[in-house]
């Protein structure tokens, strides 16, 4: 008897548990609930990526600052506090309501994209002018562009049909002029891991929607055309297909960043060198807290820990599918696909570049490298995933 109560009472309390999950997320009573495993996965990528900064970022904000913790406190002011508010709020609101704003997230996106090549705010970083700084504050507004074009491209294919996605004049042409467009404001700032993201995702909510394969199949031709010609005339990018094909080429010139890429993912091991012992973070390993992050984890905690990293991710594209699988209107569906596939896309390009498999991209990782407006735009995307969810 005293056992059947400990169990009565831990059910009882596991249910009080799940019903404030469900009051917080669908803010009402009408019995409609997220997915909390989908939640759960994003809340514990953020966590274990602002626990895994704190250690990648320490040695460079001494450096600068004079503070081990200067960048984990930037994370959380700008990047985890505003995004989590944002996750929270977008997993409460209807995702029917974007629907109506399908043409303006478009033209949003272009106005975002251009905004960056207007002297006096632009802002310079590396080889990229991606960025907007107004009053010291800056943000990279091609990540916000992920999200738009998702919202603008799902509501488009939904309102227009299969049959007319399908069709060369009616579906082919007016895809590729828009994606087009937004394709070449980002290929001339120049952002070469951002578009590839962007492309992928609208392609892949295009096959969806009801492309027809000898489409897709044409504009695989162009999209490598396009990609060979800014190859071509960009120095530094056939310098980095160089270093990919070749990395012992020029181990302290073009093949510099793979190789020291190599080597901490090669140092850690089974189970790494513990965390917060890193060599490579010590100005070794460039962009160490930022594009370069998976490699500070492999290093620290190993490919055992490495692994289960990609496991997360791999869980957050299975029910994120389920949810796209599960739900009934095209809209949600495409709106789902297209947010897993920015995520997954962005994810494997990001690893596949730290362990070789992949040419340097630049692009951060997901919900785990330092970048305000990549975590706030992850996490606006996650909270309207999460939002679907619950029509299922």
């Amino acid at each position: 008897m005293r056992r059947l109560r400990l169990v009565q009472k831990a059910r009882k309390k596991n249910s009080g548990f799940k019903n404030a999950l469900g009051t917080l997320f669908s803010g009402n009573h009408s019995g409609a609930t997220p997915d909390y495993f989908l939640v759960g996965v994003v809340l514990f990528l953020v966590a274990f990526g602002l626990v895994m900064l704190s250690s990648a970022s320490s040695a460079e904000a001494f450096r600068r600052f004079d503070s081990t913790y200067y960048f984990v406190v930037r994370q959380l002011l700008r990047g985890v506090i505003p995004g989590l508010v944002l996750f929270f709020v977008l997993s409460k609101i209807d995702y029917h309501r974007w629907e109506k704003f399908t043409v303006g997230f478009f033209v949003l996106s272009l106005l975002l994209l251009i905004t960056v090549f207007i002297p006096g705010i632009s802002a310079d970083f590396g080889t990229s002018r991606s960025w907007i700084s107004i009053g010291g504050l800056s943000f990279q507004p091609s990540e916000l562009v992920k999200l738009f074009t998702i919202l603008s491209f799902a509501g488009w294919f939904a309102y227009r049909g299969r049959v007319a996605n399908a069709d060369f004049w009616n579906g082919l042409v007016p895809f590729t002029v828009g994606l087009g467009v937004i394709a070449l404001l980002i290929a001339i700032q120049p952002d070469t891991g951002t578009l590839g993201v962007v492309v992928l995702l609208s392609l892949t909510m295009y096959f969806v929607a009801g492309a027809r394969i000898a489409h897709l199949g044409a504009l695989a031709v162009l999209g490598i055309t396009a990609l060979a010609g800014l190859v071509a005339t960009a120095p530094y990018r056939a310098a980095r297909l160089t270093a990919f094909l070749n990395p012992e080429v020029d181990p302290t010139g073009i093949g510099y960043h793979i190789s020291q890429a190599f080597l901490a993912v090669g140092s850690g091991g089974l189970f790494g060198l513990g965390f917060g012992q890193s060599r490579q973070k010590f100005a070794y390993l460039p962009e160490v807290m930022g594009d370069s992050i998976f490699a500070i984890i492999a290093e620290e905690l190993g490919f055992v820990f490495a692994v289960v990293l990609i496991i997360l991710f791999l869980l957050f594209a299975w029910r994120g599918l389920r949810v796209a699988r599960r739900v009934e209107d095209d809209y949600a569906k495409l709106l789902a696909i297209g947010i897993v596939g920015w995520i997954s896309f962005q994810a494997f390009l990001n690893i596949g570049a730290m362990v070789g498999i992949l040419p340097l991209t630049g692009i951060p990782l997901p919900f785990i490298s330092f970048g305000g407006t990549a975590l706030v735009s992850a996490l606006a995307a996650a909270g309207v995933l999460v939002n679907i969810s619950k029509h299922t």
